[in-house]
């Protein structure tokens, strides 16, 4: 009987191709990442970049989204059951956040950030790319705070959507100043900050 070999398949050029720019351009930024720097990170042939790419802003806005739906996905395990306390499932999401800028394979930078600041006042494609998803993280924290304000009863009256954005851009903010002092703890006590005031918002918060 002849024994069984496993067989490991190596990732896919495209897959690795949006690994690479996600990487690079978290690093560098947009423009000091060329296509032959995505190609030499990712062992791949400039061929299979065109086969895939049209052009560097067509990764760029690829890795956007996979880089939001890999973010998403860990959201989404952050939050937990949509049958849980709003309260608790916000606690939960900051909470993650705070881990994952400690985490050592991780750096304070994000994608969708590095890249509204750099392109959105030179590029309108996508700087609408970047608005849709800058709005949809805000989107659910004020969706969230809106399940909560059904459940607990508020303080004071606020507006959830201002929030979300205020909480976006604490966000944004912290890991730019992070990145800058080299200080993942900016981001982390920020947002501590951050969970006290949403707690202020409610009576039983």
């Amino acid at each position: 009987m002849v024994a069984k070999t496993e067989t490991f398949s190596n990732p896919p050029a495209r897959d690795k191709l949006l690994d690479a720019a996600i990487g690079l351009m978290r690093d560098r930024g947009y423009n000091a990442t060329t296509v032959d720097h995505i190609c030499v990170e990712a062992g791949v042939t400039k061929g299979a970049f065109f086969h895939h790419f049209k052009s560097k802003e067509a990764i760029a806005e690829a890795a956007v989204d996979e880089w939001c739906r890999r973010r998403v996905a860990r959201y989404t395990e952050d939050l937990g059951d949509p049958s849980d306390d709003p309260l608790a499932r916000i606690d939960r999401w900051l909470d993650g956040l705070i881990e994952s800028v400690r985490e050592p394979v991780e750096r304070p930078v994000c994608l969708l950030g590095m890249l509204s600041q750099e392109m959105a006042g030179s590029n309108s494609r996508m700087r609408t790319v970047c608005q849709a998803k800058l709005e949809g993280w805000t989107g659910l924290v004020a969706q969230l705070l809106d399940a909560a304000r059904r459940i607990h009863a508020p303080r004071r009256d606020f507006d959830s959507l201002q929030i979300g954005w205020m909480l976006n851009s604490l966000w944004q903010g912290s890991l730019l100043v992070a990145k800058t002092r080299r200080d993942p703890e900016v981001v982390a006590n920020n947002l501590r900050h951050a969970k006290a005031y949403i707690g202020t918002l409610f009576a039983n918060g």
